[in-house]
């Protein structure tokens, strides 16, 4: 069995083993990290051989420390990055170049249509009928994006949505409210198969799944880094927000999707959404205007400049082919999004 992870922030951790009478054998670390001194790889391996196979990852790592020389220095390597790889490897998970991926990037939508798609999507590649899928929104209105199950009524200001033209939707995955303005906002979508996360933890999984963002703003000069549970951060502010939801059905899929912001109106933003002092004083801040640095001040690139170097960088690592929401998919979107995203008892199931 062949398991690989890449540490977040750090390097890339291959493990190979196999398994007899329910323990680990044969277990071999390998990777691009740096480790010090050189025999600490071999107690690493010791560690590991004979734990028994549904160790979980914690347990695994316990070993690992345990077995380590005293002195022992890891470069872009943790305890705990070598037992996700066991555990990938236990779970025959897949990586990112297994995939023919998929980009979709169109014309601008609505807000409910946008929730739609993200559920026909998902659904289309957890049955095997879609590849994975990258896909990039373009809004075509302002909108407050509440998470399942926050409260309607103690995230957002009616009569300041009101005031702004702003529509109101509920999306499929759980997390908190995010402000919309097109050109202010980034937004992007992973429609990936189960497969892709096995062995991981679901909040390993966040940082999982935007490892390679994170690349690509490094690669604009934004030093960033993820803030768990789902926030990506910089030393500046915090610059986006992840939620996910996972599909059970046919083969099994997770939808990961985030909201950058590349400008933002503080003020409206303020007067729309309900921010308690609670949530503030969470984040370590006094004010919520500065809890989030727009990309666009620390980048100093237009809009679509950011999202064509993204879209570049994760074509550079995993390839990356256009695509397209294909008609059936738009037709069933569509009907979603009338029948539900755009409904008052969707919208306000959590008053």
């Amino acid at each position: 069995m062949h398991g690989e992870y890449k540490v977040p922030g750090g390097k890339l951790v291959v493990v190979d083993l196999d398994t007899r009478d329910g323990v680990l054998r044969d277990v071999a670390v390998a990777g691009d990290f740096f480790l010090e001194p050189d025999e600490a790889i071999l107690a690493i391996n010791r560690s590991l051989e004979g734990a028994p196979a549904d160790t979980d990852a914690a347990g695994l790592a316990a070993r690992i420390d345990a077995a380590l020389p005293p002195g022992t220095t890891m470069y872009g390597l943790t305890s705990e990055g070598v037992a996700v790889a066991v555990r990938r490897a236990l779970a025959h998970a897949t990586d990112w170049n297994d995939y023919d991926w998929h980009l979709v990037h169109e014309a601008p939508q609505s807000p409910a249509l946008h929730m739609a798609l993200d559920e026909v999507i998902t659904a289309e590649v957890a049955s095997g009928r879609r590849p994975p899928t990258l896909r990039v929104w373009e809004w075509g209105a302002p909108a407050v994006v509440i998470g399942s199950f926050q409260s309607l009524r103690n995230e957002v200001d009616p009569a300041g949505a009101e005031r702004h033209g702003i529509t109101v939707v509920r999306r499929i995955s759980g997390g908190g409210a995010m402000f919309i303005e097109p050109g202010n906002t980034i937004t992007y979508s992973l429609s990936v198969p189960d497969a892709l996360v096995q062995g991981l933890s679901f909040a390993d999984s966040y940082a999982y799944l935007d490892d390679w963002v994170l690349g690509a703003l490094g690669d604009m000069g934004v030093k960033a880094w993820y803030q768990p549970l789902n926030d990506i951060a910089t030393e500046a502010g915090k610059i986006a927000g992840a939620a996910q939801k996972r599909v059970v059905a046919d083969e099994g899929a997770v939808l990961h999707h985030v909201t950058m912001a590349y400008d933002i109106d503080a003020d409206k933003m303020l007067d729309v959404l309900r921010i308690g002092r609670e949530k503030l004083s969470d984040k370590g801040t006094k004010s919520a205007k500065k809890r989030v640095d727009p990309l666009r001040r620390q980048t100093g690139l237009p809009r679509e400049a950011v999202i064509e170097r993204m879209i570049a960088s994760f074509r550079s690592r995993y390839g990356l082919t256009e695509g397209r929401v294909t008609d059936e998919e738009l037709a069933r979107a569509q009907e979603l999004a009338a029948t539900k995203f755009a409904t008052e008892e969707w919208t306000a199931r959590v008053p």
